[in-house]
C-alpha cells in the first residue's frame, strides 16, 4: 500500500480534523512509499524503533509520536537519534494522540471499558470529542474488588485512593495522564474514577469528595487502543501488523 494512502485511511477512520490536539496526527516522518510491515506500540522511543529495524518494517504506527506543542524544536540529542534511525531505514512514522484515545470503537477509552466490563453512557465533557468517559458496571462491585480486576486485567496493580466503604456502581476514566477529571466524575456523583497517573492534588480531590480513585498506568492503560488499530489494518487491509509492548511501569 502507498504510505500516503495509508495516511488517508487512518485519517478517515479516526478523524483528526474533528480535534484540537498537542501534536501534529498522521504521518510524522515520511519513508519509504510502498508500505506492507507495519510495527505498532504505545510510544515511539529508541527501542520500539530498533525493534522496527530488527523486524525490517516500513511504518511504525504509535499512539506518542513526535513534535508536541512547547517541546525545543531542535532536532538534535535523543529526539535527533531517533529521527536519524527512521530516516536512515526509510522508516514511515505515523501517529495519532487524542483521535486514538477518543475513537467510540478503536479508542484508548473504548478499549478500557470492554476490558473491564464498563457499560459506556458517555462523555464527561458532555459532548462526543471528550477526553474523559462515563458508564456504569453490570453489578455493584467492592473497592478492592474492582481493583483485583484491573491488576488482572492490565497486569499491573493500580494505586487505589479509597473514598470509604461505598460500593462502585458508575465509573469515570480517562486513559493517559486524566488524573483531573475526577472533578467532572466527582460533580456527576460518580462512584469511581480511573486514570492512567496520579497527581499529589489527587488524593485529596478523591478523598474529599468521595470518589475512589484508581492510578493504572499511562503506559498500561494505552497500549490497548494503537493494538486495535493494528488489527483492523491487519482484518481490513491486508497489512502485515505487529504489536510491539515495550515495558514501561509509569
Amino acid at each position: 500500500m502507498n504510505n500516503l494512502t495509508l495516511e488517508s485511511i487512518l485519517n478517515e477512520k479516526l478523524c483528526p480534523e474533528m480535534v484540537k490536539d498537542y501534536c501534529p496526527n498522521g504521518l510524522q516522518i515520511e519513508g519509504k512509499s510502498e508500505v506492507k510491515r507495519i510495527i505498532t506500540g504505545v510510544t515511539a522511543s529508541q527501542a520500539l524503533i530498533e525493534k522496527a529495524i530488527e523486524l525490517e518494517a516500513d511504518a511504525l504506527l504509535v499512539h506518542h509520536g513526535y513534535f508536541w506543542k512547547g517541546e525545543p524544536e531542535s532536532i538534535r540529542g535523543m529526539k535527533g537519534k531517533r529521527i536519524r534511525a527512521l530516516i536512515r531505514h526509510d522508516i514511515n512514522l505515523y501517529a495519532y494522540h487524542l483521535p486514538l484515545d477518543i475513537h467510540p470503537e478503536l479508542g484508548n477509552n473504548a478499549r478500557l471499558a470492554d476490558l473491564l466490563d464498563i457499560h459506556v453512557e458517555g462523555g464527561l465533557e458532555g459532548h462526543p470529542q471528550s477526553v474523559a468517559m462515563y458508564g456504569h458496571l453490570s453489578q455493584p462491585l467492592k473497592a478492592e474488588v474492582f481493583g483485583q480486576i484491573i491488576e488482572r486485567v492490565l497486569d499491573r496493580k493500580p494505586l487505589h485512593i479509597s473514598a470509604g466503604d461505598q460500593l462502585i456502581r458508575t465509573v469515570g476514566w480517562c486513559t493517559g495522564g486524566g488524573q483531573d477529571y475526577i472533578e467532572l466524575a466527582a460533580a456527576k456523583g460518580l462512584d469511581a474514577f480511573i486514570s492512567g497517573e496520579i497527581s499529589e492534588r489527587t488524593t485529596y480531590s478523591a478523598r474529599e469528595q468521595g470518589v475512589h480513585f484508581f492510578s493504572a498506568g499511562h503506559h498500561a492503560t494505552e497500549r490497548y487502543g494503537v493494538k486495535a488499530l493494528g488489527e483492523w489494518l491487519a482484518e481490513h487491509h491486508a497489512l502485515d501488523v505487529t504489536f510491539i509492548d515495550i515495558d514501561n511501569p509509569v
